[in-house]
């Protein structure tokens, strides 16, 4: 148990709130999932997944937590975002707010936790109204992760294990929610030499197919190692 050594003036509750984005590689539409909140101030409004830290719990193992609750998941890409901390963000009571955002595959969530919590996925381009300033925190994510996929191969948390080229790219414009250049996007992401090309095509979308790429992280590492910076600006 820690020893006190500050004075207490006012009781202030830390929170975190998980913005959690997917992808649906069929629909080409980036993805965000959503609660509604099951105790009041704000009963039954649409919310961010999120709860207050335990004692005894870092804030980066609450928001592992949250996220494990509603998706059953572990060991997925997540970062800190930003503090939220105005005086009156939360009508219930003083609370900051840290929030982290996660990037999982769609298809991966564990079913029965997703109709235990009532979760839905949202597109990012129709979002309902969210409480407090939650928001807010969506936003800020969404800027972030725009310009994170930009500098880091991050982009592949959000898609399967194999996918082709026109996945990626789909990918990307439904994060910059535009078009990007073709011919551009892939003279990039080939001269890395992050992919590795499968015999295996996909033959959903055209007769002739596409092939199958996978990620790289081995290379990635060794590549950094040796001062190499990605680089995916296609903006």
């Amino acid at each position: 148990m820690m020893t006190g050594y500050y004075q207490i003036e006012g009781r202030h509750l830390v929170a975190v709130d998980c913005i959690i984005f997917g992808y649906d590689i069929r629909d080409k539409d980036l993805k965000l999932l959503l609660v509604k909140r099951n105790m009041d101030p704000g009963r039954g409004e649409w919310s961010l997944p999120g709860g207050f830290v335990k004692e005894g719990e870092g804030v980066f193992e609450a928001a592992c937590r949250v996220l494990n609750q509603l998706t059953g998941l572990q060991n997925v890409y997540m970062e800190q975002s930003f503090a939220y901390g105005d005086v009156n963000r939360d009508p219930g009571g003083r609370v900051i707010s840290i929030t982290y955002f996660a990037l999982i595959k769609y298809l991966d969530i564990d079913p029965v936790k997703q109709k235990t919590t009532g979760a839905q996925w949202r597109s990012i381009k129709e979002l309902p109204i969210l409480v407090f300033d939650h928001r807010k925190m969506v936003d800020r994510a969404l800027r972030q992760l725009r310009e994170k996929v930009k500098i880091k191969p991050v982009g592949f948390e959000l898609l399967p294990e194999k996918f082709t080229l026109v996945h990626l790219q789909d990918l990307y414009e439904a994060i910059y929610q535009r078009k990007v250049d073709r011919r551009n996007f892939r003279k990039k992401i080939q001269s890395m030499n992050l992919l590795e090309k499968l015999e295996e095509k996909e033959k959903e979308t055209s007769k002739r197919g596409a092939f199958y790429y996978r990620f790289l992280p081995a290379n990635y590492e060794e590549f950094t190692r040796q001062g190499f910076y990605f680089n995916l600006d296609v903006s």
